[in-house]
């Protein structure tokens, strides 16, 4: 990904909120997502985020063209990313990407002619609601941080050392797309088979140890055919942008259930899904090389190229913060980054499809839990609370070994270096509600 007039950190835009410090949506961000003004019956339509407010797209579209100075190439984008979700911009491709980024930059920067013009396809952020921004077709989540795998192995198995496939090539499992939602859907604590211990047999009961996993979301652009892998070289040129992605899991269901076959019910109750896909474009400026070892052994070639070497990896700060039930305020669970995972987004997209796997635009891929080196960077309670056997105490003296019913789980994520604008996330939200049964 390279550099351009979009990432200026000079940038000054005529939405004043734009420049506030702490925004997550400067000019130079422009994530999109999918909204309508909440408790309307307006229909849902793409919009872009740009400081407190959302540039309502479909509004954009519907001024009169010397209002909206565009190639046919932004246009076609533009029409696209109106629409009530965003397959159809992304299975345009990344020359539809850059020239739509590029045309609403341009217009929305102090001094545009079209600003009086598109004041009025703003609307507040405060009165929006949203819908999930893409229609996912299917969803694979990976096991990209070795810390988590490391960790998390064991828990379940004391002593377990790394599993030496790990190294060789990013693991996944498909996961259920039906039960992939948007950020404030509630979590009905779910039930499943569980071996109590000490027992002969398990039981069917609501879970004891549910737990939220901070993840990134990968969107899929365009895909590929039927048998045809995508080489690393061009794999980013197939990737639009991310999300964060909080992946709840049943860790007494997983126990029971997850040897032959890995996860299942465990896993497919919820996945929640941040409104705001930043892209891939507008993370260029923290690109960083990927975390490697002299002792790692050597990746295969099919899966190594020099640039994914030296800026696969994305220098992303993510936070879990836990708002106990009962309570008003928010406490950090955990603080990590994305630039500790050992595989890409791009190696991600590779290995799925290396064997000729079909993926379509709107395809999402997990990177699975992102736990950092350092204890206070596991990004789940499986680690921070090593199993449930040591009580996780937060900053107010709340101790928690697993969550609780009416607990919230707050997941955010930004950006930030010198010479480069600060941008973020938003917030990927949900809250615990008891079992239905």
């Amino acid at each position: 990904m390279l550099l351009n007039e979009t990432h200026d950190p000079g940038l000054p835009s005529w939405v004043a909120s734009a420049h506030k410090a702490d925004t997550d949506f400067p000019i130079q961000n422009l994530p999109h997502g999918v909204f309508r003004r909440r408790q309307s019956k307006e229909a849902w339509r793409g919009g872009v985020a740009i400081g407190d407010a959302i540039l309502d797209l479909t509004a954009v579209a519907a001024l009169p063209s010397d209002e909206r100075p565009m190639d046919d190439e932004a246009t076609r984008a533009l029409l696209a990313a109106s629409q009530t979700s965003l397959n159809a911009l992304m299975a345009l491709g990344p020359t539809a990407w850059h020239a739509l980024r590029l045309a609403l930059s341009r217009a929305l920067r102090v001094g545009a002619p079209q600003a009086a013009a598109w004041r009025s396809c703003l609307v507040p952020q405060a009165e929006a609601e949203y819908q999930l921004p893409v229609e996912v077709g299917n969803y694979t989540d990976f096991f990209t941080s070795s810390h988590h795998a490391l960790n998390a192995g064991r828990v379940f198995q004391p002593g377990r050392e790394l599993l030496p496939q790990f190294k060789w090539l990013p693991i996944g499992y498909h996961g259920r797309a039906s039960t992939v939602a948007i950020s404030d859907t509630p979590l009905q604590r779910p039930a499943g088979q569980i071996l109590l211990p000490g027992q002969p047999q398990p039981v069917y009961a609501p879970t004891r140890q549910l737990d939220f996993e901070l993840e990134l979301g990968v969107l899929v652009g365009t895909g590929n055919t039927l048998g045809q892998p995508l080489p690393l070289a061009q794999a980013e040129q197939h990737l639009f942008g991310l999300c964060l992605l909080n992946d709840w899991s049943a860790r007494d269901i997983q126990a029971w259930e997850a040897v032959p076959l890995g996860p299942f019910m465990a896993k497919n109750f919820l996945s929640t899904l941040s409104p705001w896909v930043v892209t891939f474009e507008a993370l260029a400026p923290f690109r960083v090389p990927l975390p490697r070892a002299e002792e790692d052994p050597p990746t295969l070639p099919y899966l190594d190229h020099p640039e994914q070497v030296r800026q696969g990896a994305i220098d992303i700060a993510l936070e879990a913060q836990l708002q106990p039930a009962g309570q008003a305020s928010l406490q950090r669970l955990c603080l990590t980054n994305y630039r500790h995972a050992y595989w890409s987004a791009a190696q991600m997209l590779t290995q799925h499809s290396s064997n000729g796997c079909r993926l379509q635009a709107g395809d999402l891929l997990g990177t699975g839990t992102l736990s950092g080196p350092a204890p206070e960077q596991a990004a789940c309670l499986l680690e921070l609370t090593q199993g449930g056997r040591r009580p996780l105490t937060l900053p107010d003296g709340t101790q928690r070994h697993w969550l609780e019913d009416g607990d919230t789980v707050v997941l955010r994520g930004w950006c930030q270096r010198e010479g480069a604008a600060r941008i973020g996330f938003g917030e990927c939200r949900g809250q615990v509600l008891p079992h239905a049964g």
